[in-house]
């Protein structure tokens, strides 16, 4: 009887490489879409598994990874600091702004802890969304609870004296809009002195271009836009937005995104004209030779000054592709003076653009951002500027009215307190 051969063995199994990490919020490529293997990347607000709350261990993994870019910034900023304080030297006016600020934050603590922990664990937060290859070319999305249809848009470029300026500042502002059906999108930019004034317009104007360009993935309607700027924000998105239709009256000038797209914009407690301001700033401990450097040299003054710039006969079809401008400014804010809005909105009007103001009597530089968001209640600013985006204020009412309304995050002594030693 012939002795059968034992079968040959099997080959051995090719065990699969593991799945590279694709950086957080890209959406997912093709083959990755086709269902043939599990894919970490993550997948865009439009898909439905989004809009539900995201498991315990893909909330963990993305907050490891959030971690890992906070240690990276950190020492970034730690290093931006240091080289920050060669140009400061010794000086009595920042010495005391420096401290005030400690203080000033302590006392707001409390609101800042509540903010930080819905920043960090909220589920209707996207964070570090990379717009752009350079430094710092993130932003942060604030998604409303239901986003069953396109929702209007906010871009939103935060203040900080165009040194410390930072993506998180936006996070109460951002909660808030968010809460009424809005879509917000903080944009972060280079500060001083990794960049000066117009790296600073370069990647607001990336970042405005990621919205444009990428926000119908997320849920909002890239036919419904709002830019908003804060402070040294207000003024750098208001060089961009100049910026960009200065550039669409241009030949042969190859944009990204279009003046058109944003429907208005909102300046909160901003200063448009460099010249008058340089002064005022050396006296309120931003020193003139810093100043200087940032808006890159004396000579670039009125460049960077938009009030200035819009009163050019040669840039006179580029007013023309203005969205409506509406300034929002507190009677009492010493930082920047009420009278800098008052006559950026009379310049505008002399040279035929759609403005508005609306002056908030006795409120400071951070009254309208800070402190009255953490009271808690009714918002006054945050009601304008609904009322808007949803084309007046019976409709902005109907979405007021189903958000929650917002609770106290400090007490209001420590408020009362913060508001009298603010550096701002």
């Amino acid at each position: 009887m012939r002795r059968r051969k034992p079968p040959p063995p099997p080959p051995p199994r090719r065990r699969r490489p593991p799945a590279e990490d694709a950086r957080p919020f890209l959406r997912r490529s093709a083959s990755a879409a086709g269902g043939g293997g599990r894919s970490r990347r993550r997948r865009t607000v439009s898909e439905p598994s989004l809009r539900s709350l995201p498991s315990h261990t893909s909330r963990g993994r993305s907050f490891r990874r959030d971690v890992g870019h906070a240690a990276a910034e950190t020492f970034l900023l730690t290093r931006l600091a240091i080289t920050l304080l060669r140009y400061l030297g010794v000086g009595y006016r920042w010495i005391t702004k420096f401290l005030a600020l400690i203080c000033y934050a302590t006392l707001l603590t409390p609101g800042f802890l509540q903010v930080g922990y819905y920043y960090f664990f909220s589920s209707q937060v996207r964070r570090s969304i990379i717009y752009g290859d350079r430094p710092r070319n993130r932003l942060d999305l604030y998604l409303p609870t239901k986003v069953d249809c396109s929702k209007p848009v906010v871009a939103f470029v935060t203040g900080g004296a165009w040194i410390i300026g930072y993506k998180a500042w936006g996070a109460l502002l951002g909660r808030r809009l968010a809460e009424r059906g809005i879509i917000v999108a903080c944009i972060d930019y280079r500060n001083f002195p990794q960049g000066t004034i117009s790296d600073m317009v370069e990647d607001a104007s990336q970042g405005i271009s990621f919205v444009c360009n990428n926000i119908g993935s997320y849920g909002g309607d890239p036919n419904r836009i709002y830019l908003i700027g804060q402070s040294a924000g207000a003024h750098i998105a208001a060089c961009t937005i100049l910026d960009q239709a200065i550039k669409e009256c241009g030949e042969r000038e190859c944009t990204s995104w279009s003046v058109s797209q944003i429907k208005a914009y909102f300046g909160i407690s901003g200063g448009y004209n460099m010249l008058e301001l340089v002064d005022h700033f050396h006296s309120r401990g931003l020193y003139r030779s810093i100043f200087l450097s940032i808006m890159e040299g004396e000579q670039n003054l009125w460049r960077c000054s938009p009030e200035i710039l819009v009163q050019d006969s040669s840039i006179k079809h580029a007013i023309s592709l203005l969205p409506h401008v509406i300034l929002f400014h507190g009677t009492s804010d010493q930082s920047i003076p009420s009278t800098a809005s008052k006559k950026f909105v009379d310049t505008l009007h002399s040279v035929g653009a759609k403005v508005d103001i609306v002056l908030f009597e006795g409120k400071t530089h951070t009254d309208l951002f800070l402190q009255d968001p953490l009271r808690g209640g009714k918002d006054e600013l945050l009601e304008h500027i609904a009322a808007v985006i949803y084309g007046g204020v019976a409709a902005a009412h109907a979405y007021i009215s189903v958000a929650p309304l917002p609770r106290r995050l400090v007490p209001e002594f420590m408020l009362q307190l913060a508001r009298k030693i603010s550096p701002f």
